[in-house]
């Protein structure tokens, strides 16, 4: 198995999440909310099991998926939309497809020493966060 992406991780940088809200038609009092808040995302990885938890003090939004399986996510509280989705790994890297209404729709994570990244992207627009590990 590749990298343990388990743990707590404190946002750090978000660039580009407002166009990503708004290719995903989120409204503009949500995302002027949600380009402030502090995230923080709770990594659960049990083999090929995996769970996300997103917090913020606005909303939070917890995944449950086994890698290498597609199954059907609803995206509520974000932007309400049924997906059949499916992550993998690609080297170290996890990457998620999403199929719904918008094209060329997922995410990818990775670790860079104690950092996590994750690309959120749609359409051809592209939000890169950065994560510190919480001690």
């Amino acid at each position: 198995m590749p990298v343990d992406f388990s743990g707590t991780w404190v946002l750090e940088t978000n660039d580009n999440f407002e166009d990503y809200m708004k290719i995903l038609n989120i409204d503009v009092v949500t995302r002027k909310i949600a380009v402030h808040l502090s995230q923080t995302k709770v990594i659960i990885q049990d083999g090929d099991k995996l769970t996300i938890k997103t917090l913020s003090t606005f909303r939070n939004y917890e995944i449950s998926l086994i890698i290498g399986e597609e199954f059907d996510e609803y995206t509520k509280g974000l932007d309400n939309r049924m997906l059949k989705t499916l992550v993998s790994w690609e080297g170290n890297t996890l990457v998620c497809t999403q199929k719904g209404e918008k094209a060329n729709r997922g995410w990818k994570h990775w670790i860079e020493g104690d950092k996590l990244h994750m690309e959120l992207y749609c359409e051809g627009i592209v939000c890169h966060q950065v994560f510190n590990r919480k001690k």
